[in-house]
């Protein structure tokens, strides 16, 4: 049986193309078998998504060799299930990274699905969240504009490169582990220093970077080519200072699986304990801490340890978790 063919679940290796900025460090301490590096603060997991404007960069290569997206393509059904390849083809609808912010991240936000259409050419946005994973002491992320802004003095920060006044604009946001963000296309972000999460988001590399500068090697990068006039249109210009509560969720429940999201439109995701039962379905796994086995109801039972990724297919059927093991299914929307 081939890795390839979508029957079983398929342990993944790191994935980290080099990035713009610093990072790394925590995906190899979580992992245990990835050397550090100094510019590799994202490994794109079980990924059939590229770097924007590039053929390759970011997929996701099979241990047996096979790109993931081809062996998607390849046998869409077994990898899938019918109802998700009725309604987006063979198209996983999700991109999942690990990202450990070894610098703080540029003030920056992502289209949304129509704009994206509009303007890039793209199927879909990138509406994203956040899972915490490891949050240095008082590590922040900083998002939505506290107070509704005016396009114009949008504009004026961005052509300026006012970097202060940008961060300084959004709300500052303490994180912990086990907390949850949900972040909307137009939202404008950063995370801060020491802040390692577990991301969701649509299967685009569509960022437009409002601070760009000591970031980007130029200002086309922060529009990514279609100009700041026009790109400026996909931000979010609303205040949010008294309603963070809809952005962010913190939840320690001990239950054996914790929905994270109801987010169900762009993707979903759930924190696993022992004795979780999961449905049949495409999804990512990420193995937080312990270990334990995942007992599949078509393709056998499936180590885990700390650190480990796997590609789930949805011919694999339902399976059970057991042991002393924290774990985070990441699947796509709901068909």
């Amino acid at each position: 049986m081939s890795d390839a063919e979508g029957l079983r679940p398929v342990q993944l290796p790191a994935n980290q193309p080099e990035r713009f900025y610093r990072g790394g460090a925590a995906i190899a301490a979580l992992r245990g078998d990835t050397p550090p590096m100094a510019f590799g603060p994202e490994d794109w997991v079980a990924s059939c998504t590229t770097f924007h404007g590039e053929q390759a960069t970011g997929l996701t290569t099979l241990p047996g060799g096979d790109l993931l997206r081809d062996a998607v393509a390849a046998h869409p059904a077994n990898w899938l299930g019918d109802a998700h390849v009725a309604a987006f083809g063979a198209d996983t609808a999700l991109l999942v990274k690990l990202l450990d912010a070894g610098q703080r991240l540029p003030v920056h936000c992502h289209p949304s699905d129509a704009f994206a259409r509009a303007h890039y050419g793209s199927r879909h946005g990138k509406t994203e969240a956040w899972i915490i994973v490891g949050a240095a002491a008082e590590a922040a992320v900083h998002i939505g504009f506290a107070e509704e802004q005016d396009a114009d003095t949008v504009a004026d920060w961005v052509a300026r490169q006012d970097a202060a006044a940008m961060l300084g604009a959004l709300n500052p946001v303490t994180v912990r582990p086990g907390d949850a963000v949900f972040v909307p296309a137009g939202v404008p972000h950063a995370i801060g220093a020491g802040v390692f999460i577990v991301e969701l988001q649509q299967p685009t590399d569509l960022s437009v970077t409002l601070e760009w500068r000591n970031f980007l090697d130029d200002e086309a990068g922060g529009h990514l080519g279609i100009g700041f006039e026009t790109a400026l249109r996909c931000v979010d210009r609303q205040g949010w200072a008294g309603r963070l509560d809809e952005l962010v969720r913190r939840d320690e429940s001990p239950a054996a699986v914790t929905e994270l999201f109801g987010q169900p439109e762009f993707f979903r995701a759930e924190r696993l304990r022992s004795g979780a039962t999961l449905a049949a379905s495409f999804g990512v796994l990420v193995v937080l801490d312990g270990a334990g086995v995942l007992r599949t109801e078509k393709a056998g039972e499936v180590p885990l340890r700390k650190g480990a990724t796997f590609a789930l297919p949805h011919a694999a059927g339902e399976s059970t978790l057991d042991g002393d093991v924290v774990a985070v299914r990441c699947l796509p929307p709901t068909p």
